[in-house]
């Protein structure tokens, strides 16, 4: 089922959701993409934890098959938060477990922040609570350098955009394979390709300040007040967000379990899509999934 839900700023999202034959009222997953991305890593887990629960995945603004944001500057990881919730009251607002990768774990924590009402879990997946640009490959290389990229990004657009959409895939690839990125004894190329496809299409201006923003945000100070169980994967090699980030986030967060995947990179749920995928589903199971206390 696809629907499109309007942003508090008139920006249109594009939203596919799957029922199956769960009951009414049943706890739904709501997946959370990284920047840049629209959906390429959730192959896997969307077949996988449709016996559990029903899903529902959406575009970000300027993403996929959503509309580019209505105010350029409403980029922001809570404008991706206020987002979000519009698709959960677009559904009635259900009891929920919010799953979010890379970027997409700031985007629910914050979403969180703001309307903790019906949420029962989160699942952080080779993500960080924020601060991005900091911790890129261990440092603030990332940090330093993105001032000048937006620079030429803003002063010459048409011709940033023109070389961006030019970019071969295929050397993407076995530059992000050869370089230790991912995994290449795990990883599936055809897995890769939706997204090194999809990242050329980005408006490259707005990916940047989406990226500049996500370094400036944080959720460090309320990680130890969350009052749901989380569940937090990490790649034990990821260079975008690395796992000693996820470590300090499960001991900062009081109901928190967490799963490192050896040699998992930044995309380790497509790496090695049946154990993370089947240690969500367990996590569905004995953490969300119980009847009340006291029921029969």
């Amino acid at each position: 089922m696809q629907s499109t839900v309007v942003a508090d700023d008139g920006t249109r999202l594009f939203v596919r959701s799957r029922n199956g034959s769960h009951a009414v009222g049943e706890v739904r997953a709501f997946l959370c993409d990284g920047v840049a991305c629209d959906g390429f890593i959730w192959k896997y887990l969307w077949d996988d934890l449709a016996p559990l629960t029903p899903l529902t995945h959406w575009h970000y603004r300027g993403h996929g098959r959503s509309a580019p944001p209505a105010d350029p500057s409403h980029i922001t990881i809570r404008d991706h938060a206020d987002d979000l919730w519009r698709v959960r009251e677009s559904l009635g607002d259900p009891p929920c477990v919010l799953i979010g990768h890379s970027m997409g774990c700031q985007v629910l924590l914050e979403g969180y922040r703001a309307h903790p009402r019906n949420v029962r879990g989160l699942v952080l997946l080779c993500g960080s609570y924020g601060k991005i640009t900091s911790t890129f490959h261990g440092g603030p290389i990332l940090q330093k350098i993105l001032p000048k990229l937006l620079e030429i990004a803003t002063g010459s657009p048409d011709l940033v955009r023109a070389v961006w959409s030019r970019l071969p895939v295929e050397m993407a690839l076995k530059m992000a394979l050869k370089m230790g990125e991912v995994d290449p004894d795990k990883v599936r190329p055809e897995d890769l390709m939706p997204y090194l496809t999809h990242v050329t299409h980005v408006d490259v201006p707005m990916f940047l300040r989406m990226v500049q923003a996500a370094g400036e945000h944080t959720a460090e100070d309320l990680l130890p007040t969350l009052d749901v169980p989380v569940l937090i994967v990490a790649g034990e090699r990821d260079t975008f967000t690395p796992a000693h980030l996820a470590e300090a986030m499960q001991k900062m967060i009081p109901r928190s379990e967490i799963l490192v995947v050896e040699r998992g990179s930044h995309v380790a749920p497509l790496e090695q899509p049946k154990l993370v995928d089947d240690r969500i589903a367990q996590f569905f199971r004995e953490r969300v999934l119980l009847p009340p206390e006291g029921a029969a």
